[in-house]
């Protein structure tokens, strides 16, 4: 069993080609991947809007696009092929994966992996980021 670690896009980005860990500069974003680093997973993603399932490394553009702000068809679209892209590379029914992403970004992923962890859930941005700060001290 592999532990991965999902973490959604934000909107605050650079405005240049970068690593996708690089692109995303919002204090949420940073201290999501800081917390991620920390618990030594196998794999760390980003669930980007525009790119569906993307590596830490990946070279990509800056966008204006948001999950928030399309149709529920739409995100379920988006969802499939981020689906589709997480099959090829993990397991769907043995790895543990981790939500460090907001509901539109999870919730129609959720139904099809087993075992999966969503440890800020229901928590408001403010105190997603209190808890953040908390974790990564102690890490």
């Amino acid at each position: 069993m592999k532990q991965i670690v999902l973490i959604s896009c934000v909107s605050k980005k650079l405005e240049n080609k970068s690593k996708a860990k690089d692109l995303y500069i919002s204090p949420l974003f940073k201290k999501n991947l800081e917390y991620a680093l920390s618990l030594n997973p196998d794999h760390i993603f980003i669930l980007s809007a525009k790119y569906g399932l993307t590596g830490l490394n990946k070279e990509v553009e800056p966008y204006d696009k948001t999950l928030n702000k399309m149709s529920s068809i739409e995100i379920k679209d988006w969802a499939k092929s981020t689906l589709n892209q997480l099959r090829e590379i993990t397991n769907l029914e043995n790895d543990e994966f981790i939500f460090l992403a907001g509901n539109n970004y999870r919730k129609y992923l959720l139904p099809e992996i087993k075992n999966y962890k969503v440890p800020m859930k229901g928590l408001p941005i403010g105190k997603q980021l209190q808890w953040l700060t908390i974790k990564n001290k102690n890490e």
